[in-house]
């Protein structure tokens, strides 16, 4: 299977192909045409620790309003798209939107500074929920899908850790 992942950060914007391919239990990987020795674990709920070769990487990821993904890794932040040249071209990106009761965590450690929206409201997919401040910088939180603020787990001045729940979303 290969993929173009079109990343965008402070420093420009790039271009990569990734390629996996199945082998028994595992994956080949290769990165722009060149193998990489690759290992990736679920570390908590939108947090992803990678080792590729043998550097390791914790990435916090969520979903962008307006599609693809921020990942965030030590003090840089990137927006990600993510290409499957096997799926019709034709769809609009960001159409696609998460089904079913949502949690919404905190993707990295930080402190709650503002709370957008109250316990009942109707938000949009993309819509800000709320925002982190960490290291210096403000993260808006955005619900993943269109639906109601089930409820709110944090408070404005909270400290939060990554991985903590922050709201749901149903």
């Amino acid at each position: 299977m290969k993929f173009e992942v079109l990343l965008e950060s402070a420093a420009g914007r790039s271009k990569r192909v990734v390629e996996l391919e199945k082998e028994g239990a595992t994956y080949k990987v290769s990165l722009d045409g060149q193998p990489v020795d690759a290992d990736m674990v679920l570390a908590a709920p939108n947090a992803i620790s990678i080792i590729l070769n043998g550097a390791a990487f914790e990435f916090h990821m969520a979903p962008a309003a307006e599609g693809g993904y921020l990942l965030q890794t030590g003090a840089l932040e990137f927006h990600a798209t993510v290409c499957d040249p096997r799926v019709w071209r034709g769809r609009k990106p960001g159409a696609h939107e998460a089904e079913g009761r949502q949690r919404i965590i905190a993707p990295m450690p930080g402190k709650v500074i503002r709370l957008l929206v109250k316990t009942g409201d109707e938000v949009e997919a993309g819509q800000g929920l709320m925002v982190v401040e960490a290291m210096k910088m403000q993260n808006e939180i955005r619900s993943p899908k269109k639906g109601k603020v089930e409820r709110l787990e944090a408070t404005e001045g909270q400290p939060v850790n990554a991985g903590d729940t922050l709201a749901w979303v149903e």
